[in-house]
């Protein structure tokens, strides 16, 4: 069975497999966060340092190369040392979404072999589209709550997992203590890859939508399903359809993220020690 037939017929037993083949070559047994860089993010994650590791993510199981701009395909292990305290993160330098075509398993494989890494915290980035019109572009708002109109869960069968408290108020209130500026708001997962519409944005916005995007949603269920506990942080990088009139394109997404890399490189760094 080839590594790819694997992540189909039994995603899991890839992701274990993934996970022993980190821990191998990193020399590492055991990862406690994990960090997935959305579009724009990636500059942002050097505010942790010089890796201990860095490898194309394609060399483990499972994996399938970048093809999105703004996503390196590269995976990093780090070791965060803060007031005597040692963490071990392993971050995902992109990932793959849903509208690429591969189907939800690669989705949603980097943390499922997070997980199986011992990560306890997963922290998921994206860069998104601003539907609430007090939010400005370059802005990070943390994730709420989502709405998916996708219609695709990385679940199936008698799978009944309780979403109550699926990005975690915990760790919310713990990053909020870090940044008392930061605002919350509701995230709808959109298919893509085209932009939502301004007629599609006015119903997102009716229904309680504050923030749009193409990720995020269906790693968040994946890592909650499993135990994880997840943050979810949005960078707002431009304004939605219909909100300025505006046309939208992908460039000025990953412009806007690499102006706010320093700023959420200062608030990844500050809030990891204190998550566990």
């Amino acid at each position: 069975m080839t590594q790819t037939e694997l992540l189909f017929k039994d995603p899991l037993a890839a992701a274990e497999q993934a996970a022993q083949e980190i821990a191998t070559k990193t020399g590492v047994t055991h990862h406690d966060v994990a960090l997935v860089m959305g579009s724009g993010w990636i500059s942002a994650v050097d505010a942790l340092g010089v890796p201990a590791f860095e490898c194309n993510a394609e060399e483990f199981t499972g994996f399938f190369p970048p093809a999105v701009e703004g996503h390196s395909g590269k995976v990093r292990s780090y070791e965060i040392d803060s007031d005597g305290k040692k963490l071990r993160a392993l971050v995902f330098l992109g990932r793959t979404h849903l509208y690429e075509g591969k189907g939800i398993e690669p989705v949603v494989h980097s943390v499922r072999t997070a997980v199986k890494a011992g990560c306890k915290v997963i922290i998921l980035t994206n860069a998104c589209g601003g539907i609430n019109t007090s939010y400005s572009v370059g802005q990070p708002v943390l994730i709420r709550d989502h709405i998916s109109l996708t219609a695709v869960s990385p679940l199936s069968g008698a799978t009944f997992v309780d979403l109550t408290d699926l990005y975690s108020k915990r760790i919310r209130e713990i990053v909020k203590r870090e940044d008392s500026s930061l605002q919350e708001g509701v995230y709808v997962h959109w298919r893509g890859p085209t932009y939502e519409t301004p007629a599609e944005i006015l119903m997102m916005r009716t229904m309680g939508a504050d923030l749009v995007g193409m990720s995020t949603v269906p790693e968040a269920i994946a890592a909650h399903a499993l135990g994880a506990e997840v943050l979810g942080i949005s960078l707002v990088t431009n304004a939605a359809a219909g909100v300025t009139g505006e046309k939208l394109n992908h460039e000025e997404v990953i412009a806007a993220g690499k102006a706010a890399a320093d700023r959420m490189g200062a608030l990844l760094k500050g809030v990891i020690p204190k998550l566990l």
